[in-house]
């Protein structure tokens, strides 16, 4: 792709949106930078741009000569807006961050797709490749953006994407690309449910009958997202090709077999999250002994069912990373003790909460909520179980405390963003964590 000469509008100028800036500038474009949020709030981020030569547009986006644009690169966190409509509708390009990276991208590519437990698959299937000490970057909506490293002799990218980024995805080509699930989730954002898959979907259709297409055994809906493409379709879960069968994870996709219990992620859906890496890592040239050795030694990604610690028989999990309906079921049904008090809540994505509180009635003690979503999941619950507010996290985790009895769990899923109390989940798993150190300090439990 040339950019010697061509002017560059970069929209969003978060981390990955001064990657692709810094991506542009080293290939000898000029840039204008533009975000709604004020030089304020992006005084670090307006510094690196201006290093770079950039002419910024902030607090809004009307000062932008989008006339002069020759490609417009739109971070994924920025929804569409009439000026980048007249862009695309004039012909030019608009693309996202990680569709630029592509396009210098050499190396294949495995994407990871779905709602729920996408940044376990894309790690666990990055660290199944690099067990042949292969060079592997493991990142995009999970961490690093790939324009940050883009000049760097990867062998292999396995690339977390999310339904934001793969709006504008018209070129990016996968080697093998997996859509796990879908279920309610960014409803604020998306037209319902199918708009939401079609975003999902849009990474399939560049691939070709070379290429490997994974989705779950009997989810219609993924598979008419994988059929848009045309690579050969892979199955996983209950009868599929890469299913459990008694104690061994079986491929018969590519004729291997490997022993669960070497795997020290528990709860059925690890199980699919296994089976769904297994199938992707055999699917970019993995060795059965590569993929075994990633088996036994991934230890799963932090505030992700993580376990807290413990305070007079109940033991606390951390699932921060729960951000939606579905992921929260997943953690609540998951739980090995004997009921959970879960805690939930944060700023509503506006799904239906219908299928939490299904769960909650089979395996919930009692719940608390937080935050702007509190209101609307307490209703949603109409009392089926026992349901108290809390105005903070740390006052939650104590109250979850005193409704728990020995031998149950409690479990921070909260099933929304976090955005209106901390400034991403990882704050906020780290806040439940040190809550909970605190109470163990309080009584004197051991770490």
């Amino acid at each position: 792709m040339e950019l010697s000469g061509r002017t560059v509008v970069i929209v969003g100028l978060g981390r990955s949106g001064v990657a692709a800036a810094a991506l542009c500038a080293r290939r000898g474009a000029r840039l204008i930078g533009t975000d709604s949020a004020t030089e304020g709030k992006l005084a670090e981020a307006a510094k690196k741009l201006r290093a770079l030569g950039a002419d910024l547009m902030l607090g809004g986006h009307d000062a932008v000569p989008w006339d002069k644009a020759d490609l417009v690169v739109v971070s994924p966190g920025v929804p569409p807006f009439p000026a980048l409509q007249a862009v695309e509708r004039s012909g030019r390009e608009v693309i996202g961050e990680l569709e630029l990276a592509s396009r210098f991208i050499a190396a294949p590519i495995a994407l990871v797709g779905g709602t729920n437990g996408k940044s376990t698959v894309t790690s666990w299937t990055g660290e199944m490749l690099s067990e042949g000490h292969r060079r592997v970057f493991t990142g995009g909506n999970l961490g690093v953006p790939p324009a940050e490293v883009i000049d760097e002799p990867f062998e292999a990218w396995v690339l977390e994407i999310s339904s934001f980024q793969a709006e504008r995805l018209p070129t990016l080509h996968a080697r093998c690309a997996c859509l796990l699930n879908i279920t309610d989730d960014h409803l604020d954002r998306y037209n319902g449910i199918e708009d939401y898959a079609n975003a999902k979907g849009n990474m399939f259709v560049p691939m070709g009958p070379e290429d490997m297409a994974i989705v779950p055994a009997g989810d219609a809906m993924c598979a008419r997202q994988a059929a848009r493409g045309k690579a050969r379709l892979v199955t996983f879960g209950p009868g599929g090709e890469v299913h459990i069968a008694g104690n061994r994870i079986v491929d018969g996709a590519h004729g291997l077999e490997f022993d669960l219990s070497t795997v020290k992620l528990s709860g059925v859906h690890n199980q699919l999250n296994a089976c769904a890496s297994v199938a992707m890592s055999a699917s970019m040239g993995a060795t059965a002994s590569q993929i075994a050795d990633g088996l036994r030694t991934f230890q799963g990604l932090g505030h992700r069912n993580a376990f807290a610690g413990e305070v007079d028989g109940v033991r606390f999990y951390d699932d921060s990373k729960g951000t939606n309906v579905g992921a929260s079921v997943a953690a609540l049904r998951g739980v090995q003790e004997r009921k959970a008090v879960l805690i939930a809540g944060g700023r509503d994505k506006l799904g239906s909460y219908g299928p939490l509180v299904e769960a909650l009635q089979d395996r919930g003690r009692a719940v608390v909520v937080i935050g702007e979503a509190a209101d609307r999941i307490a209703e949603a619950i109409g009392g089926k179980v026992p349901t108290h507010r809390s105005s903070t996290l740390q006052e939650a985790v104590r109250l979850a405390l005193s409704l728990a009895e020995k031998g149950d769990a409690v479990l921070l899923s909260p099933a929304c963003a976090s955005y209106d109390m901390f400034r991403n989940y990882s704050e906020r798993g780290d806040v439940f964590c040190q809550t909970v150190r605190d109470l163990m300090a309080e009584k004197g439990a051991r770490p």
